[in-house]
């Protein structure tokens, strides 16, 4: 029988989708590493993980009956997508569920830190009344910058201005504003002019430390930095140093370079008791309404894929979407993308004496990915002989019954 493991607090939702679609489900309410993880991957065709779950190279070649990998949540820099291709894992994500959550986290943050509502919630519950506006400012007519213009960071950016505020952004790739959003020519282009900077990036080397004390210098007196993308983007030590010594107005961050892998792990941050900075527990996308959205989401892609071969909507495998099995068998053959191994395995076909029904194609990067419908199931040698072959990397058959 096909199982899943599903890894720190995946909604219920997800459980009752697999359920449906006949999978065994383990549940666990907190993240998996070293030989935990690697005893779970090895015993479960699908995994689901969040954020915290680390799967890497030698995660994945150790997992023999893993089929796929699901992503409960935008990132993807958790999973080594490369080994996991290789191998022959897709990997599924909800690059849209929460985007709505975490823009409007970001929005009200904003809104908290350029009014100083967290000092003055400070002050108020160690008994101290600290009526007045000074340093408190609306945000309309302010200008905010988004280091990264993609499903979130353009989510940020409509309703941003629709307070009224100035919206500039920066990505690394040519982007399509949204409203009257305007582009920035770099990092520092958009962070010297902004008086709200929020950052929306993936985990990268190229973002390691992008917000370091070069960058924190150029930030206008007395603005506001979030950030609820990755923990590893910003300079811990260098924040807390600008807003030591008044450089910042006040920060809201949402993810650290190092986070507890459950509730029951202590917190600590250079950040904490500093008045003017919001801290939560990596929650950006934490509301009911997008982690039912997205168990529901990765979930549905996950049982397609295992149903019919469906890897639509994968980071890291070519899109192929097969519709459902009428055929009587169905052969998945994942290989290098080289030339002539269409070729090797349609000629194994014909030696088998199945007759290819349908067939379609793609590919990725190095990896080939190929859907066979065959007039009849091949013989139980047959996956031997094709594993057998030079190229070749997985091969699963789905039978109509």
């Amino acid at each position: 029988m096909t199982s899943a493991i599903l890894l720190e607090n995946i909604h219920a939702n997800a459980l009752c989708r697999f359920k449906e679609a006949g999978i065994e489900v383990e549940r666990h309410s907190g993240a998996l590493s070293g030989n935990l993880l690697r005893d779970a991957l090895a015993t479960h065709q699908i995994v689901g993980i969040r954020s915290s779950t680390q799967i890497m190279r030698p995660d994945i070649e150790a997992a023999g009956h893993l089929h796929a990998i699901g992503c409960f949540c935008i990132g993807t820099s958790q999973v080594d997508l490369s080994a996991a291709a290789q191998i022959g894992i897709p990997v599924f994500n909800a690059p849209f569920s929460n985007t709505r959550s975490v823009a409007e986290l970001i929005v009200a943050e904003a809104i908290l830190l350029l009014r100083r509502v967290p000092e003055k919630n400070t002050l108020a519950h160690a008994g101290t009344w600290a009526k007045g506006a000074e340093g408190s400012f609306e945000a309309r007519g302010k200008t905010i910058a988004i280091i990264g213009y993609g499903n979130v960071g353009a989510q940020v950016g409509v309703l941003a201005e629709a307070l009224g505020m100035r919206v500039v952004y920066y990505d690394v790739q040519a982007k399509l504003s949204l409203g009257s959003a305007k582009a920035a020519r770099s990092v520092a282009a958009a962070i010297s002019q902004a008086d709200v900077v929020t950052l929306h990036v993936p985990a990268t080397l190229r973002t390691a430390q992008m917000i370091d004390a070069t960058a924190l210098s150029l930030f206008k007196p007395g603005a506001v930095l979030l950030n609820a993308s990755r923990g590893s983007v910003i300079d811990i030590n260098a924040l807390a140093h600008a807003l030591q010594n008044k450089v910042l107005g006040g920060a809201a961050i949402d993810v650290f370079p190092d986070e507890p892998g459950t509730n029951d792990e202590r917190f600590s941050s250079v950040l904490s008791n500093m008045p003017n900075v919001l801290l939560t527990p990596h929650i950006g996308g934490s509301t009911q309404e997008a982690q039912e959205n997205i168990g529901t989401e990765v979930a549905a892609k996950l049982i397609a894929f295992l149903a019919t071969g469906d890897t639509a909507g994968a980071v890291n495998f070519p899109h192929v979407s097969p519709g459902p099995l009428i055929a009587p068998a169905r052969l998945l053959n994942v290989h290098g993308n080289a030339p002539g191994v269409l070729a090797a395995l349609n000629g194994l076909l014909a030696k088998e004496g199945a007759n290819i029904v349908a067939q379609q194609l793609q590919t990725k990067g190095e990896t080939g990915y190929v859907v066979s419908d065959l007039d009849r199931m091949p013989s139980k040698n047959f996956i031997d002989i094709i594993s057998d072959q030079p190229g070749f990397i997985r091969t699963r058959v789905l039978t109509k019954d």
